[in-house]
């Protein structure tokens, strides 16, 4: 009897354990610390690429660590460390992706064809497959179902002027609801990207918002509407109490801004 009892703790204890685990992101957290620089009161960020690619080793370490994870490992793991582990995967391979042709690029879709865009690829060793980026945004961060999560938006990164910031520190499970607070907050407060025009009336922001709704309509906090995920943020989207005031109401009317795709690198 004693022994059984021993035993069920052992494997309760181990179970817990796995659950528990935490991916070690601090190679990536060194590479971020040192080579991206948060600007505009972090709002967004510029990235020290030809520093990175003196550190390229280092990165490849990291990603080897990343691609060293099996699936059943990732499956063991609590929701907010599957997808911590995801976002950073995604911007660290992004990172590599920029650095194959760096400094001969002016934007990560020079890096791309006719026949296939660089978020296509498939250059990503991850779980024993062969994937690209889009396998791990759109086939996993934001599988319907899995995460359910639109601020992951202000989180991955496409390497581009347009894209909300890199930030520069790692993801992790732990922290993870605060950061999605922080980067989501921080983009919808910079006006180069997200602003009321109160001669024309509208409220101009990003396109992400344009090609990524279905996600902030799906019932995150039971929102099925872009103007509830607005409202909840007003504070960070609007400087006046009129504006506030517009948004909170709803209905208004809606630009989406061109993207700029130039290369979000320190000069």
């Amino acid at each position: 009897m004693m022994k059984r009892l021993l035993l069920a703790f052992a494997l309760l204890v181990s179970a817990n354990t796995v659950l528990a685990a935490e991916f070690d992101h601090s190679v990536w957290n060194g590479l971020l610390q040192n080579h991206v620089q948060m600007i505009n009161h972090g709002q967004a960020s510029q990235v020290d690429y030809t520093g990175l690619l003196q550190k390229r080793a280092v990165l490849h370490t990291y990603l080897s660590q990343l691609s060293a994870i099996n699936a059943n490992e990732f499956s063991a793991w609590s929701r907010s460390e599957r997808l911590a582990f995801l976002i950073n995967a995604y911007n660290a391979y992004t990172v590599d992706l920029i650095l194959t042709r760096y400094p001969r690029l002016d934007s990560i879709k020079d890096l791309g064809s006719l026949l296939q865009n660089p978020w296509k690829k498939s250059f990503v060793p991850l779980f024993d497959k062969m994937l690209s980026l889009d396998d791990i945004e759109h086939g996993m961060i934001r599988k319907p179902g899995d995460y359910n999560e639109p601020r992951i938006h202000f989180a991955v990164n496409c390497a581009s002027i347009s894209c909300p910031g890199l930030l520069n520190e790692a993801y992790i499970g732990t922290k993870l609801e605060s950061q999605l607070e922080t980067v989501t907050r921080a983009f919808l407060a910079d006006r180069s990207r997200n602003r009321y025009n109160v001669t024309t009336g509208r409220l101009e922001v990003s396109k992400i918002f344009d090609w990524y709704r279905e996600d902030f309509e799906r019932g995150w906090k039971g929102w099925n509407k872009l103007d509830q995920f607005f409202a909840h943020y007003v504070d960070s989207l609007a400087d006046t109490p009129e504006t506030k005031a517009l948004i909170i109401a709803g209905g208004i009317k809606i630009r989406f801004l061109d993207y700029d795709w130039a290369l979000n690198e320190k000069k």
